[in-house]
């Protein structure tokens, strides 16, 4: 939406299908950066343009979905959403991972690496996988969360096949663009939903399957989007091969930095505390971030419409400053 303010982009299914398409929006969009926000690296807009990244974003968050047959609504200003099109019982129990040789979806994808080899040469970037828990609710709605307290059996069923699906596909398209010269070692979980079940839940449901795609990649994140991720710090501590963890401003930073010392840590900072907070308090707020959780980068993803560009320069302003800070003898 954001974009939509100043440039004429159609985020549909255009910009996801056709990389023809979202090559030129791709371009339209850093240049719009640069224009804004001179001498930031927002956006990446710093980064040369050859090779492009096209691949980052592309399908949103909906990919795992797709390749279990539920259908992708666009929208102009938006991420692409999905079909709130559930499987029954029945669906659930019989279900099994999609084979990925025949997958349709999984073939819109790699034929756009094809094409992005082609134009750009490397294929950089990278397709968001999501997490266990998000998907299964993709598949399953709320009733996955009633499953998981009355059929614990049905919910480990289909997370281990949502997780089969993440890891096989994740290969394929690694495997793909290394081929390309661009080589991913990594897999970043999204655990946005995580904080809406219990820490033994988690521990005894999900964390197993955490663990496998941990083992699979041998270099892991774990996105917790802003939510406080106290109650889960002790579990993901026994995750292996975290590289990368993010978490709200309101979780124990100095216990997280404990847990994760050798880690990349960041805190999602949201675009609504950016749009309307005091500047005062936006610094007070960065200064506890890195007195408690530094070394660390601040993200502040979806800037929201209407957001004034002296807000964004002043928080990034803020960011320099309070590095420098930590630089000095």
């Amino acid at each position: 939406a954001w974009y939509r303010q100043h440039l004429d982009i159609d985020f549909g299914e255009a910009f996801h299908a056709d990389p023809a398409y979202r090559r030129e929006a791709v371009i339209t969009m850093r240049e719009l950066l640069r224009s804004r926000f001179p001498g930031t690296r927002i956006g990446r807009a710093d980064s040369p343009d050859e090779p492009l990244d096209l691949m980052t974003g592309v399908f949103g968050a909906c990919s795992v979905a797709a390749i279990y047959g539920v259908p992708i609504v666009y929208a102009a200003d938006n991420w692409p959403n999905c079909v709130h099109q559930y499987l029954s019982d029945d669906e659930i129990d019989r279900l099994e991972p999609p084979d990925l040789n025949t997958n349709l979806h999984l073939q819109r994808i790699i034929e756009q690496v094809g094409w992005i080899a082609a134009s750009e040469g490397p294929v950089t970037g990278y397709v968001n996988w999501q997490g266990v828990l998000n998907n299964a609710q993709r598949l399953r709605g709320q009733q996955l969360f009633f499953d998981m307290v009355d059929r614990p059996d049905r919910a480990r069923h289909l997370f281990g096949c949502v997780t089969t699906t993440m890891i096989d596909a994740a290969k394929r398209l690694h495997a793909r663009q290394r081929r390309s010269g661009f080589s991913v070692e990594f897999f970043t979980v999204s655990n946005c939903m995580v904080n809406m079940i219990s820490p033994k839940q988690y521990a005894d449901l999900l964390l197993p399957f955490d663990r496998s795609i941990a083992r699979a990649f041998g270099r892991f994140g774990i996105h917790n989007c802003a939510w406080t991720a106290d109650p889960y710090l002790d579990h993901y501590a026994t995750v292996p091969h975290v590289g990368y963890i993010d978490m709200g401003i309101d979780s124990d930073l100095r216990r997280a930095r404990d847990l994760f010392p050798h880690a990349r840590r960041a805190i999602m900072y949201t675009p609504m505390e950016v749009a309307n907070k005091s500047l005062d308090n936006i610094h007070d707020d960065f200064r506890r971030i890195a007195a408690g959780f530094g070394a660390c980068d601040i993200v502040i993803p979806d800037i929201e419409a209407g957001t004034r560009d002296d807000r964004i320069m002043a928080a990034v302003e803020m960011c320099h400053g309070l590095s420098r800070e930590r630089e000095r003898p």
